[in-house]
C-alpha cells in the first residue's frame, strides 16, 4: 500500500476512464467546497424586495492544492503529475457514436470518507526547485474540480466503507433516443426512465444529463 511521505493513507484523483490514480505524496493542507443556487429575481409594485423564486442548483465545486516533491531520489516530478495533466485532455477513446465527439474524461477524488465524482475545470502546475540540469524535483499543482452527481444519490455509506460507484451520466443529443442512449450504456432503456421519473420518453429535450442505472 502506497502511504504519503508522513505515513498516511493518501488521498488521490482517479480517472475513472482508464482507472490510473495518482496519489498525493502530501496530503492537501486544506480543501474548498462551494455551491451556487441561481434565484430569479421579480419586481413587485409597492414592495421594498423583488419577489425570489428558485431557479436551479448549481454544482458543487472543490479546489484544492497538491505538492510533489522528489528531491531524495532526484527524478522528474513531472513523471507523477503527468497523470492529471491526462485527466485535462480528451479521450479520444470514448467517443460518443452519434455525435462523434469525446471530452475529457470523469475523475473521482477520494479522501478518507469524501468521494467526490467530478471533471478538472481548470488546473495549474507551478514548479518551485531544479537541479542543476534544469529538472524540476518539486512543484505544487491547483486543481478545481466541478461535480458530476450530488452526493445525495449516493448510497449510504457505513463508517470507513468505501462508497460504491454511482450511476453513469450521458446526456441528450439532438436526435437521440432514450433506448439508444441506454444501448450504448448496457443499461435498460425503461430502468432509465424510471431513475430519471421520465413519464414521456419521447419529449426530452438535448442537453439534458441522465442518470444511468446498472451500467
Amino acid at each position: 500500500m502506497t502511504l504519503t511521505r508522513g505515513g498516511l493513507q493518501p488521498a488521490q484523483i482517479t480517472n475513472l476512464a482508464t482507472g490510473d490514480s495518482v496519489k498525493c505524496m502530501f496530503n492537501p493542507f486544506e480543501y474548498t467546497l462551494t455551491k451556487s443556487n441561481q434565484w430569479e429575481k421579480k419586481p413587485v409594485k409597492g414592495k421594498n424586495v423583488p419577489s425570489v423564486s428558485f431557479k436551479q442548483g448549481g454544482s458543487q465545486v472543490l479546489k484544492l492544492t497538491i505538492h510533489f516533491d522528489t528531491q531524495l531520489d532526484q527524478s522528474d516530478v513531472r513523471a507523477h503529475t503527468d497523470k492529471l495533466w491526462k485527466m485535462m485532455l480528451v479521450d479520444e477513446s470514448n467517443t460518443n457514436a452519434k455525435s462523434n465527439k469525446s471530452a475529457p474524461p470523469e475523475v473521482a477524488f477520494e479522501w478518507g470518507r469524501l468521494y467526490f465524482k467530478a471533471v478538472i475545470t481548470q488546473m495549474s502546475q507551478k514548479f518551485t526547485l531544479f537541479d542543476e540540469n534544469g529538472k524540476p524535483l518539486r512543484c505544487q499543482v491547483d486543481v478545481t474540480l466541478e461535480q458530476m452527481i450530488d452526493v445525495d444519490d449516493y448510497p449510504p455509506q457505513g463508517a470507513g466503507t468505501p462508497p460504491a460507484s454511482p450511476a453513469k451520466q450521458a446526456v441528450m443529443i439532438e436526435g437521440s433516443r432514450i433506448d439508444n442512449v441506454a444501448s450504448e450504456n448496457n443499461a435498460n432503456h425503461r430502468d432509465v426512465a424510471e431513475a430519471n421519473n421520465i413519464d414521456n420518453p419521447l419529449n426530452i429535450p438535448a442537453g439534458q444529463n441522465l442518470n444511468v442505472p446498472g451500467s
